[in-house]
């Protein structure tokens, strides 16, 4: 097996003019910042002619051109066939749209099965939805030792009255990256759906959509360097199937169909640029789905080796508790610690210039079955633009804050 290319940080780094402001950023899984080339591609849409789109004049067919763009880019970064992604105004106004198509088909007995390590945006869509149709939400626990969602957790909920089941690929909490095509496999046994929130998993591993098994899956631009938008894919034939709320002469075409009025065409612009920019963090040939899968390879190397700096630091310090565990998770670490609170530990950090907040991070169930209330932690997340200086800033700060 050929060695994992490196990722030339600094080179990277270059590329973002919101890097050159001296912060340290680890606060990416709320939102990365944004490369030069994103922000000029949604100017150039802006500033050239640009109408509803159409083929008839140059206007239209520039939002036409930068639609199917957008659709062929979200394709290669999702291994998914350009014509099932729907773009929105956000992943969670995504979900709760599919979430009031699909349950619009359930009646009263039928079972949903949501996971605790979801972000609530793949958890409330689903409880408003089962309470509407007088379904019964059953919830499947992780192990809050180790950050562990086992498959048998999740089977164990199962029968055949269940009608869809809601994990996520990643908690943006703490990272966990649960198994999802052995809950897929224990999915369809029942004949059940899965709705994947992949808006944390999307940043930092190649996605394959139909290999992960999801159904349906969601994702952010914003979480992986792009403009602040919504991603939705979902199997041909279940979109086929569902006939959302629209206004009367709006196509019913797939994807259309769940567009609600007028595409951002620049924001789509500024969503391809981010998929080019995350295919060409390590140079070489290809198509863009080879140059994705090697350029992911190398950030998540590199993320791995910085997060492993992290863990080290933390340990060396007093009263830390890290509640990121499990085997296979995301590089994003929370922390909690004895006798100070998590948001002065921010603050404190925040003066330094570090970014890396404190909270629960809309991920309820999370941190309420950690025990920690809705309190939560400090997130410290990673990015591939964060370097060794990055690590050096936060470690120092840390033990300012701690000392």
């Amino acid at each position: 097996m050929p060695d994992t290319p490196t990722l030339d940080v600094a080179a990277l780094r270059a590329a973002f003019s919101s890097l050159q402001h001296g912060i340290a950023h680890f606060d990416a899984p709320g939102g990365t910042q944004t490369p030069d080339a994103v922000a000029d591609a949604i100017r150039d849409a802006l500033v050239h002619p640009l109408a509803n789109r159409g083929r008839g004049n140059l206007a239209e067919r520039n939002a036409d051109d930068i639609v199917l763009a957008c659709r062929a880019a979200l394709g290669d970064l999702l291994g998914v066939d350009p014509g099932t992604v729907v773009v929105g105004r956000s992943a969670t106004a995504l979900t709760f749209e599919l979430s009031r198509a699909i349950s619009s088909a359930w009646h009263e007995g039928d079972e949903v099965v949501i996971s605790r390590l979801e972000h609530d945006a793949n958890a409330n869509p689903w409880l408003i939805a089962a309470e509407r149709r007088g379904a019964t939400v059953r919830w499947a626990d992780f192990d809050p030792a180790t950050g562990e969602l086992d498959p048998e957790a999740v089977a164990a909920l199962l029968s055949e009255r269940t009608v869809l089941v809601a994990v996520t690929a990643a908690s943006n909490l703490i990272g966990t990256m649960p198994d999802l095509p052995a809950i897929a496999e224990r999915v369809h046994a029942v004949g059940a759906l899965l709705f994947v929130d992949g808006v944390h998993y999307t940043a930092h591993e190649l996605v394959d959509v139909p290999a992960l098994g999801a159904d349906f899956y969601t994702c952010s631009p914003y979480k992986f360097l792009g403009p602040h938008c919504g991603v939705v894919t979902g199997r041909a034939e279940l979109l086929e199937g569902l006939h959302p709320d629209k206004l009367r002469p709006a196509t019913d075409v797939v994807p259309e169909r769940f567009e609600l009025g007028t595409l951002p065409y620049e924001l789509m612009a500024g969503v391809t640029a981010a998929v080019d920019t995350l295919a060409g963090m390590v140079p070489g040939e290809g198509s863009r789905r080879e140059r994705l899968r090697r350029s992911m390879a190398a950030a998540h190397t590199h993320e791995d080796a910085l997060r492993g700096r992290i863990e080290a630091a933390l340990a060396e310090l007093p009263d830390v508790t890290v509640h990121s565990r499990a085997a296979r998770r995301t590089p994003t670490l929370l922390a909690t610690f004895a006798g100070r609170a998590a948001a002065d530990v921010s603050a404190h950090l925040a003066a330094a210039g570090v970014n890396a907040p404190s909270g629960n991070f809309y991920a309820y169930e999370v941190s309420q079955h950690l025990g920690l209330g809705l309190t939560g932690g400090l997130r410290i997340g990673l990015a591939p633009y964060n370097d060794d200086e990055d690590v050096d800033r936060l470690v120092a700060a840390l033990g300012s804050a701690l000392g």
